[in-house]
């Protein structure tokens, strides 16, 4: 900035000089011009001078024409020099024009695109073509000396030589030695006593190298980190009673080489201090009463800065609920530095209630805009709810066609209480419409064509169609889904399903199984973030055995539903005709900021499907589901996923639950490391037989990704415990051929830990894991054996 000050001084000053030295050619007169002269002009025509010279035939040339005059050609950016002469009327503009850029190369850069520097540096006129600019280059060169700085690249030798090819031309390079990247090598910590160096920089983002590195670059210094890490430093010692704790002095030195980063920070502790007394003031448009229900600080405690911002941000929120949503709270502590004791008073200004009085959505071309209002907590006309506006944000969010939504308040012109909410939304992919080859352990390969439209039309409204098969099976699957059937949200499901399976799943026992199933289900919201589901199936199929199926299978089909026995060159077969009208009545809340990736909130469902009593099959299904996001440190969270089912047959006509509401365990629903389906119970040909009774717990720690990866991938730790069992009813034998039981035991739960990444394509959701299992059952001489997969892998729809 003084660089400039003094430069454009200089400018000035020769300007005026200049002006001086025309005016005493003509004796100190002022004089008439009657003509106009251009020497020293060969690309820039003459018309364009005249058109940047302020004075006209017939003004009078005085000192300050001819000051305006110089300053308004040189402004044009032509010229290195401008000169102007008298010839009795005659004004000569003599000029010397600036080269112009015959070729322009830059060399050396890696760690910046080279379609990013041409790009930035066309934008400011230097380029093959333009008229060359000294400064320009010289600012240019002083920009990308500090860009590389910023980047942790101290050595950065940047040359720009600039070759003058004759006729007004020259050559321009940026030759870039970009050097090592420094790296923090420790950082010093002086005056601390109540707390480790350790305890402190914990939290901070600035570090030393360790095994994250590589993923967060968290060892690079930059400014903007290491003010927040002071702020973190101060909030140590402020959240724990230091209300005078203060940091003197902050050093940060660079090696010789300049590759490596030392920080050294000065501070004074102060001593500890509790709370005495807790006042309110201000203009308290809320009762006091409320407002002190907002505050979590109290007399006694140790004082707390951080207590004190959530009670003022809890002030705030209680403000904002009444329209005051620019109300500003701060809490100020009076010390007492003999008792050691700190009295903190509120300080409220609500400032004026605020109205709004439009909400506008930006970014979505795709989706029809009452499909967003409907999502609205906030309305049109009614006063500004902070709370209210942040919640229309997460249901905006949690829509699967969208990817991240962010709002500003924009005041209104000309009005100090009305103001504009502006969603800026960026729509996500709303499903898929395609075919091809998928694979999991469960179904093992499969062809598919599909369409899949979470926003069919615009409409916010799903319609899918799938079409699967594989060597076992084949599903035709059509549903329609109204999220907003009336005003109050409800949301209505409509589907019809075909399935042609001679297997469960890829690893089971043959058992054709052929049904037809129409469906309606409802979803009403009770309240925000819960909902109660209900609705109704009927169903027909028809299940047959052969001679590759188990004796489990052929003892379910000869003793429900309606069998027949089917003789055959390999011996006699069953089969039987099952048709069921199912009821299912749920009940869920969900908290999540968002379907895909959520970052928090808790998810919790609870289901009971059973046939209407004088079904072919009677039984019912319960199962219970919960999900919860825990923060833990930073960035980190916890994942807890938990998932109990059951399923029983009722009624003197229906032995055990129907093998095709079985469930099966192993892999990424259950517990990752042991063999898709192959978990519990095997039938009379050592496959799986799956089980009425599923046990599953899921705990991850959630590792931290990059905020470009945030919403595309996640990446966790994982710990594994569950298992299928069955209740009674079907008989299974080991390999000796005893009765062996598979009822609920908490020594039989399977465990494993490992890594998991998972990844949104656009083929769906991809998920990766690598588990160790803890306790395998080894194969023996009675015992089947566990059968266990340490890298598993599955693609799968996420909408």
């Amino acid at each position: 900035m003084l660089m400039e000050s003094v430069t454009r001084s200089f400018a000035v000053a020769l300007l005026m000089v200049s002006a001086q030295v025309v005016y005493a050619q003509t004796g100190g007169d002022a004089w008439v011009v009657r003509n106009f002269e251009v020497e020293g002009a060969q690309r820039i025509a003459v018309g364009t001078i005249y058109n940047y010279l302020p004075i006209n035939i017939g003004d009078t040339i005085t000192p300050q024409r001819v000051l305006e005059g110089i300053r308004a050609i040189y402004a044009a950016g032509f010229f290195t020099d401008v000169e102007f002469r008298r010839s009795g009327d005659t004004l000569i503009i003599n000029v010397l024009e600036r080269p112009t850029i015959e070729d322009f190369t830059i060399d050396g850069n890696s760690e910046i695109e080279t379609e990013q520097l041409e790009e930035s540096m066309r934008a400011v006129g230097l380029a093959r073509g333009r008229v060359f600019d000294q400064s320009v280059l010289a600012n240019i060169q002083q920009a990308l000396t500090e860009t590389y700085f910023a980047r942790g690249r101290y050595g950065v030798q940047i040359d720009t030589p600039v070759e003058e090819l004759g006729d007004g031309r020259v050559t321009v390079a940026i030759n870039i030695d970009e050097g090592l990247r420094a790296t923090i090598r420790q950082i010093n910590l002086v005056g601390n006593t109540s707390f480790s160096d350790d305890e402190i920089t914990s939290g901070f983002q600035s570090t030393t190298a360790n095994w994250l590195t590589w993923i967060r670059a968290d060892d690079r210094y930059t400014k903007v980190a290491l003010e927040g890490d002071l702020e973190v430093l101060r909030a140590v010692y402020m959240d724990r009673g230091f209300a005078d704790f203060r940091y003197d002095s902050v050093q940060v030195a660079i090696s010789p080489d300049k590759r490596d980063i030392f920080i050294t920070v000065n501070i004074t502790e102060g001593d500890r201090y509790t709370i005495a007394d807790i006042t309110l003031a201000g203009d308290l448009v809320v009762s006091a009463e409320e407002l002190r229900e907002q505050i979590r600080a109290n007399p006694g405690e140790i004082f707390s800065q951080d207590i004190l911002s959530i009670s003022e941000q809890l002030i705030r929120n209680r403000l904002g609920q009444d329209g005051y949503a620019f109300a500003t709270v701060q809490a100020i502590p009076d010390l007492n530095e003999e008792t050691l004791e700190a009295d903190i008073t509120f300080f409220v200004d609500p400032q004026s209630r605020v109205y709004v009085r439009r909400i506008n959505f930006n970014g979505a071309d795709n989706v029809n805009d009452d499909v967003f209002r409907r999502e609205m907590r906030q309305l049109e006309g009614t006063y500004l709810s902070n709370m209210l506006v942040e919640r229309s944000q997460v249901r905006l969010q949690r829509l699967p066609y969208v990817q991240t939504v962010e709002f500003e308040t924009v005041p209104v012109p000309g009005m100090n209480d009305m103001v504009d909410i502006e969603f800026q939304i960026e729509e996500g992919l709303p499903g898929q419409f395609g075919g091809g080859v998928g694979f999991s352990e469960y179904y093992g390969v499969t062809l598919n064509a599909n369409f899949v439209h979470a926003n069919f039309m615009g409409t916010g409204n799903r319609m899918a169609v799938q079409l699967n098969g594989g060597d076992f099976f084949k599903t035709y699957n059509v549903s329609y889904t109204d999220p907003y059937r009336n005003i109050d949200g409800l949301q209505r499901t409509l589907s019809f399903n075909w399935r042609d399976m001679a297997q469960y799943t890829a690893a089971t026992s043959d058992f054709s199984t052929e049904t037809a199933t129409i469906s309606s289900s409802w979803a009403y919201p009770l309240t925000e973030y819960q909902y109660v589901t209900y609705g109704l199936s009927y169903s027909q199929g028809e299940l047959a055995t052969s001679y590759f199926s188990s004796d489990q299978a052929n003892y379910w089909v000869k003793n429900n539903g309606r069998p027949i026995e089917i003789p055959g060159s390999q011996g006699r077969s069953w089969a039987t005709a099952v048709d069921t009208w199912d009821l299912t009545l749920g009940w869920q809340f969900d908290s999540r900021d968002r379907v895909i990736f959520p970052n928090r909130g808790t998810r919790v469902s609870l289901n009971l499907s059973g046939s209407i009593p004088g079904s072919d099959a009677e039984f019912y299904v319960t199962n219970f589901e919960a999900t919860q996001y825990i923060p833990l440190f930073g960035d980190w969270m916890g994942m807890i996923n938990s998932n109990i089912a059951l399923g029983e047959a009722y009624g003197d006509y229906t032995t055990t639950l129907p093998p095709f509401r079985n469930f099966y365990g192993g892999g990424p629903g259950t517990v990752r490391g042991f063999k898709e389906s192959w978990m519990g119970p095997r039938d009379s040909l050592n496959y799986p037989s799956g089980g009425n009774f599923l046990f599953a717990n899921q705990f991850e720690i959630l590792i931290p990704t990059p905020e470009a990866m945030a919403n595309q991938a996640r990446i966790s730790l994982f710990y594994d415990i569950g298992n299928i069992f069955h209740t009674g009813g079907v008989e299974f034998y080991d390999r000796l051929g005893d009765p062996i039981s598979h009822a609920f035991d908490s020594d039989s739960l399977k465990q494993s830990v490992g890594f998991a990444v998972e990844w949104l394509s656009p083929m769906g959701l991809l998920k990766f894991s690598l588990a160790a299992p803890l306790n395998v059952v080894e194969e023996s001489a009675r015992h089947w054996g566990d059968r266990t997969e340490e890298f598993q892998f599955e693609m799968g729809q996420a909408f």
